[in-house]
């Protein structure tokens, strides 16, 4: 079954090094609709497995799905330098899965994502699950982190800008306050 000719697919990925979420929808023109979202998970074990578990589930799900377009989550400094070490590495190696399918890759922060979704930079897990069942009229919860990769995917689909966001063209900044 293809895509309407002006639909484009959209794959959002939230990585993880135990649990990478992603989340595929379809986008013609404003009408978003729900294609599929899951995880690839990943044993406890030495780090290279686990990022070829990650490598190869990624490429798994462009086979499937044929994406368009591919939207990640940017990997924010963490209290624990540790944890951000492994999360940049599970990304990089979702990033590598999809530059080394010829795929697009977009990149939205979490702020971004929330933004877009929620009309909130600073809402919670919670408040963006919602907003992505209400956006795609699922039926069901899906689980923490494909709800987080459907919320990037929804992020690239409003062209990053979101719901609640301030347009600033012409605007410029002074203390981070728009003048």
């Amino acid at each position: 079954m293809g895509l309407p000719p002006r639909a484009i697919r959209i794959l959002g990925i939230d990585p993880g090094l135990r649990v990478t979420g992603y989340g595929v929808i379809d986008q013609e023109g404003q009408k978003l609709s729900y294609v599929a979202s899951g995880v690839v998970r990943t044993k406890d074990g030495e780090l290279p497995e686990r990022i070829q578990v990650l490598f190869a589930g990624i490429g798994e799900i462009l086979e499937a799905y044929r994406p368009g377009a591919c939207a990640v989550e940017k990997v924010f400094v963490n209290v624990n330098p540790q944890s951000t070490l492994l999360l940049g590495q599970a990304r990089g190696a979702a990033i590598a899965a999809l530059t080394a399918a010829g795929q697009s890759v977009y990149e939205y922060t979490a702020l971004q994502v929330k933004q877009a979704v929620v009309g909130n930079g600073h809402a919670d897990k919670r408040q963006v699950l919602h907003m992505v069942m209400r956006l795609l009229k699922l039926p069901g919860e899906p689980s923490m982190d494909a709800s987080d990769a459907l919320a990037c995917a929804i992020c690239h689909a409003h062209g990053g800008t979101g719901l609640g966001a301030l347009t600033t063209a012409g605007r410029r900044r002074r203390g981070g306050r728009l003048l």
